[in-house]
């Protein structure tokens, strides 16, 4: 049987192409407008649209890859803080913007990455493009610090 097509806010968000990770119930991708320095989404792979509809199992996997997110973007972008933002509102099923947040701008590969809302909301509006190479430098670290430790 072949697997489904993958919803509208998958695509929306650059699936597959800035996929980290793929579990039973969600995905981990590459935010392909940059805020901040690493940040990503966290995606539900189901139909739902509303949080209280996901499964126990989704919840537990959820757990489970906020702990691989914070350790992968701890060693990458060396956050101060860290926001889940759940905005449905264009983009129906359910996910999480998550946003690295810092008080000093982060750089990489020469690009300075400010977090323009700091110390306050994120600033959603100002942002550049993930690139081919912060989408491979991003799967690149998830490999190895979390395969390294034999999760996920």
């Amino acid at each position: 049987m072949p697997e489904p097509s993958p919803h509208a806010t998958l695509v929306k968000f650059g699936y597959p192409r800035t996929l980290l990770h793929q579990g039973s119930h969600w995905a981990v991708l590459v935010r392909p407008a940059q805020p901040t320095l690493g940040s990503l989404i966290l995606c539900a792979m189901g139909e739902e649209t509303s949080y209280g509809d996901l499964s126990r199992e989704a919840i537990i996997e959820q757990g489970e890859l906020v702990t691989c997110i914070e350790r992968v973007l701890r060693q990458f972008s060396d956050y101060e803080r860290i926001n889940y933002l759940m905005l449905m509102m264009v983009d129906p099923h359910v996910h999480f913007h998550v946003l690295p947040r810092y008080a000093r701008e982060r750089i990489f590969q020469e690009q300075s990455f400010p977090d323009r809302g700091w110390p306050a909301l994120p600033d959603l509006g100002s942002t550049q493009a993930a690139t081919e190479a912060l989408v491979h430098a991003l799967r690149d670290s998830w490999r190895s610090i979390i395969h390294a430790e034999g999760e996920n």
